[in-house]
């Protein structure tokens, strides 16, 4: 039911050789000199190590490439089906997917500017990401507001002329550390009165460098920087750009941001899927090389039975996420909310769960930088909060089960 293209098929072929010879035999070092090189928060300073590079110039020359794009010649021409698979493997790995330019925000970002942005903006900012020459920053939640309702963001981008001034804080930027950064993508409240409530927010093009921005911290994820990619704090004061810089038009945020992160989060979920299936087989080769009372520390107590709810858990997931993708390329997005918000909801706990389980099988060494099970877990517990937190998705699918049932608003009161 959810077989891929033959064009998909060999791409996954060439993708999981790449990650098996190229990217995990140097992961754990990689990652213990990257740390070695950005210790701190001075983000000023982070740097890549120099394999970073070279393994993204490797992947393009391989033609494994912007994979996430459905577009024959900027991207690999993969539909969502055929690229979901693609993007479980690369979540076996925290590195693969900026290997391929595949990771995010900036797969995301891409896609946006490829769907809504004009000519000029993709030749001015579209083409350097596809080449890699560039990094890109989505700016959306805020740290005053309750940003689970995005009509809360109280950021403004307010036209003046030919201007637009942007005013406001942002906060968890993902990417902002990046040493290639250079263009903000900003969300913002655009007033307007003749308006309904989600359509007076517009998403901005703003150059890193413009005046008036303020990268002020990186903040930390479980203690941790995550450099050199980073989450960052940043204020907007008075800044100002063209108004061409405006994606799609003011007023269009709500809009665009559907169709930016529709697609994305097959990939997202996707990616967690990945890192379960290597979470539970770190777990299942270190439960099964220690021994303890005896045995094999994984046929101690429950952990058989651990092991067993993991698998169903991952194969439910991973059925549940191709089903979306699959109805997104069959039927479009709109008919795939449900689904959409379903994955959502259940990936990332699926990950978190089974990296979970997998550092208790580990024990001291689960939760210290000689795995990347602490990195997989912080990735679980974190997209439970990113592109909108689980209560949001639950409520959504609700709403829609209704809708469906043909119940469209609660009934009102007989008194």
């Amino acid at each position: 039911m959810f077989t891929a293209t033959e064009h998909g098929q060999d791409m996954h072929a060439k993708v999981k050789d790449f990650i098996a010879t190229k990217i995990e035999p140097i992961e754990d070092e990689f990652w213990q000199e990257c740390h070695k090189m950005n210790p701190d928060g001075n983000w000023k300073n982070w740097q890549w190590p120099a394999a970073y590079d070279d393994l993204r110039k490797q992947a393009r020359e391989a033609g494994l490439w912007n994979l996430f794009l459905p577009d024959d010649e900027l991207g690999a021409g993969l539909s969502v089906t055929d690229y979901a698979p693609i993007a479980e493997l690369t979540g076996r790995s925290l590195l693969a997917p900026h290997v391929f330019n595949c990771n995010a925000p900036d797969s995301g970002n891409m896609e946006l500017l490829w769907r809504y942005g004009s000519t000029d903006q993709q030749d001015k900012w579209l083409n350097p990401l596809l080449e890699g020459k560039t990094r890109s920053v989505f700016c959306m939640t805020e740290p005053d507001v309750a940003s689970s309702d995005a009509t809360n963001m109280e950021a403004t981008a307010v036209v003046d002329g030919d201007e637009i001034v942007i005013n406001g804080s942002k906060w968890w930027s993902s990417g902002l550390g990046d040493p290639a950064v250079d263009l903000l993508i900003v969300m913002a409240y655009t007033p307007d009165e003749n308006k309904d409530r989600h359509q007076q927010h517009s998403m901005v093009l703003v150059p890193v460098d413009t005046k008036g921005v303020n990268i002020k911290r990186m903040l930390k994820v479980f203690g941790d920087y995550d450099a050199p990619h980073g989450h960052g704090e940043i204020s907007f004061d008075n800044v100002r750009v063209p108004v061409a810089n405006f994606i799609g038009g003011p007023g269009m945020g709500f809009e665009i941001a559907q169709g930016r992160l529709g697609p994305g989060r097959i990939h997202h979920c996707m990616r967690c899927i990945g890192a379960a299936e290597k979470s539970l087989e770190l777990a299942i080769h270190r439960g099964m090389s220690r021994v303890g009372f005896g045995k094999p520390i994984l046929q101690l107590g429950g952990n058989l039975e651990r092991v067993a709810e993991a698998r169903i858990k991952i194969d439910q997931a991973r059925l549940l996420t191709l089903y979306a993708a699959q109805k997104m390329d069959s039927q479009g997005t709109k008919a795939a909310l449900t689904e959409i918000s379903a994955i959502k909801v259940v990936a990332p706990t699926v990950l978190q769960e089974v990296a979970d389980m997998a550092i208790q099988i580990y024990g001291g060494m689960g939760v210290c930088q000689d795995t990347m099970l602490p990195g997989f877990y912080a990735q679980g517990r974190v997209l439970r909060l990113a592109d909108g937190p689980d209560e949001v998705h639950k409520t959504m699918i609700a709403k829609l089960e209704l809708k469906r049932q043909g119940f469209r608003r609660p009934a009102k009161s007989s008194k």
